[in-house]
Parts: structure tokens; sequence; C-alpha cells
């Protein structure tokens, strides 16, 4: 028996790796003979990195850079086993885990530090980068990691502007003369599976601000303050990108990396292509796949429902086993053989994150004791 266990994190209680290994320590322990292959996957969000690094090796380098709030953090990014491909998980650079919760405001939060860990790439001989998109706390545009870069934004009065979300609505020129000279010899590959424009009722103030701790005014007015960024770019450049799938993932840092010519792309099917999934997926009889909460939403390109469609393309029977099941989560039985959450019975949200270890080894066990007993 093959089995092939490919799950996204559990965000905030266990990493994919963790969510992985655990599962395969269950089935091992009732089917010892399985042959089982852990492929640790994201979405361009949490954990992003990690996978990498799991699935294929590479070396990790460590740089201090800004940090979400303007101070200083120490923080990483991989280099793959190829010798030249940068992985940057923005998470890990100006992640929303990074703030904590009482000063989650995307009026004082800056994605500065992204483009200082790209420059630090850069200048070490780099020029090919994976950037995992997603679980931001920003929502400048990318206006910090630009400046960072050397674009120039100053504003009405001549000066420059501070390169946090407060301040979008300032810029009122922008020369991109003064870029680092060597982007233009880049290549940036967006994951991300997130389609969201810029701005609007779909934008990235209005889906993801009120998370990042926007008031119902902030996020009014942060939509507004994007709007009139990207209008000043536009007019500049002569193209627009604001309206493009994908331009407000992680606070508008999506509409940012277009601007430097990134092409967006699937996290989940990057990820699936770097670590051989479909291949690995071709000789399993069974897949397992979960994530924290799988809902209705699940089926929008998150990692379950894309591994869950190749899995049915081979003919494979894939198994949903996540934190939790929440709304509309019934419509996934389409797509999973069986879904499942490793809640034992009523507990809070924080019971079952503390315990999710535990919880996930047990309902894990649980579903590979039936599939031992229907004799597969």
């Amino acid at each position: 028996m093959n089995i092939v266990i490919a799950p996204d994190s559990y965000k905030g209680s266990l990493t994919a790796i963790e969510v992985g290994t655990t599962i395969q320590q269950a089935f091992l322990s009732e089917i010892p003979h399985a042959g089982i292959e852990v492929v640790p996957m994201a979405d361009g969000g949490e954990g992003t990195l990690d996978s990498f690094m799991y699935a294929i090796g590479g070396k990790r380098f460590c740089v201090e850079v800004t940090g979400p709030l303007g101070d200083k953090i120490e923080t990483e990014y991989g280099v793959l086993n190829d010798g030249k491909t940068v992985v940057i998980e923005i998470a890990k650079i100006a992640g929303l885990p990074i703030v904590p919760p009482e000063k989650r405001d995307p009026y004082k939060t800056t994605s500065y530090g992204i483009g200082e860990v790209m420059i630090h790439a850069m200048e070490r001989g780099y020029r090919q980068f994976i950037i995992g998109l997603g679980g931001s706390a920003t929502n400048d545009g990318g206006l910090g990691m630009l400046q960072a870069l050397g674009v120039t934004f100053i504003d009405g009065n001549g000066e420059s502007v501070k390169p946090f979300g407060e301040a979008v609505k300032e810029v009122a020129i922008v020369d991109f003369s003064s870029l680092h000279p060597l982007v233009k010899e880049c290549q940036f590959q967006i994951a991300s599976d997130v389609d969201n424009p810029l701005c609007g009722e779909r934008g990235a103030s209005h889906v993801f601000g009120p998370q990042k701790g926007a008031t119902p005014r902030q996020v009014f007015e942060l939509d507004k303050a994007l709007d009139h960024y990207a209008n000043v770019v536009e007019k500049k450049i002569g193209k627009s990108y604001k309206n493009v799938k994908g331009a407000g993932a992680a606070g508008g840092l999506g509409y940012a990396f277009l601007l430097l010519g990134g092409k967006m792309m699937s996290g989940s099917r990057i990820i699936a292509e770097v670590t051989q999934l479909e291949e690995k997926i071709k000789r399993a009889d069974w897949v397992i796949t979960g994530e924290g909460q799988s809902d209705f939403q699940t089926l929008y390109g998150k990692v379950p429902s894309y591994v869950a469609a190749i899995s049915k393309q081979y003919g494979a029977k894939p198994i949903l086993i996540s934190g939790g099941l929440g709304t509309g989560y019934e419509q996934l039985y389409e797509h999973f053989v069986s879904c499942h959450s490793i809640a034992s019975g009523p507990m809070s949200l924080e019971q079952c994150m503390e315990q999710a270890k535990e919880l996930l080894f047990t309902q894990a066990k649980n579903v590979a004791r039936l599939i031992k007993a229907a004799g597969f």
C-alpha cells in the first residue's frame, strides 16, 4: 500500500511538516508495511519556506532587516539545492504572527524589510526568486518594499514619503529610475492563491484589512489610499496592474511585484511542481491532506482541493483530516472519500490548538484502522 501525506499547516499550532510526520507516525503504528511519503505543502503563506526546504533541501541565510513595525528583526530566506533559486516567505519578514495582537494596525506596518531581504540575496548573486506571498501584517501596497529597493516616493510638500500604510495616501510623485539596478536582472515567481484585485470591495483593504487590525473607517481610507497610489504609479509607467488578479495579495504586495515584472502563479502549484507531488501521487493508493480549518472556501484553490484534484486524476483516494470543519464543509464530500476534524468532543479553539498534535495522531490512527479493516 502506498500513501502520500500532503497537508498544509494547521496555522497557529502545527507546521505542515509536523502535521505530515504526525499522520505518518499514526499510520505506521497501524499499517507498518505501508510505503509512506510526506510532502509538506503550502499555498504561498506561512510554512512555504519550510515546505521547500523539507522536500528538496537547500541553504538558509539569516539576516537582520526592518520588521513590520519598523524595528529590527532577525529573519531568514532560503536558497534551494539548485544553488540559484531563492525562496522568500513574506510571513517571516512582515507577517501577522510577528505583530502582537494589541499592535496590529495596518496604518503602522511596513513591507520595507522584504526589499532588504531581496537586496541581501541579489548582492550575493541570486537572480531567480520564488516569493511566498501570504500572511502579511501590511496594507501598504508594497510601498515600503519598493522604497527599500530604491524607488523614490515624494509627497505634496516635496518630502520623502514614510514607508508605512498610513503614508500611502500622501504619494504625489514616483520615480523608478532610482530602482536598484539588479532588480531588472531578476525573475520573480509569485506564489499566491489569492486572486483579489488591489482595490474595491474585493480588494486588499476590504477583504484582508480587518484581520490585520483595520477598523471599518480605516478599511475605507486604506482602500481609497491604495487607489490613489496606484493611479499615481500607473500614470508614471503608462501601464495598469491594479485590477490584475492577485494584485491585492498580502496587502497589495502582489501589485508591487507585478510592477517589478513578477508572474502570479498558484502557490500550491509551484510547491507541487518543485516537490514533484504529482509523480508521487501517481504511485499512491491513498492521499491524506488537510489544513487548520476546512469549509466551503477550501474549494477556492486551497491546498487540500489542489491535492484532491491531482489524486482523482490518477485514481488515488483522497482523505481530508483538518483541525476543524466549518460552514459548508459538506461540499467537500464530492472531492474527498471522507472528511475528518481532529476535535474529539466539545472543546474550545484554544484547547484544540494546544492539543493539536495528540488529537491529530488519534484521528489519523482511527482513519488508518478503518483502511486496514476494510482490507485495502
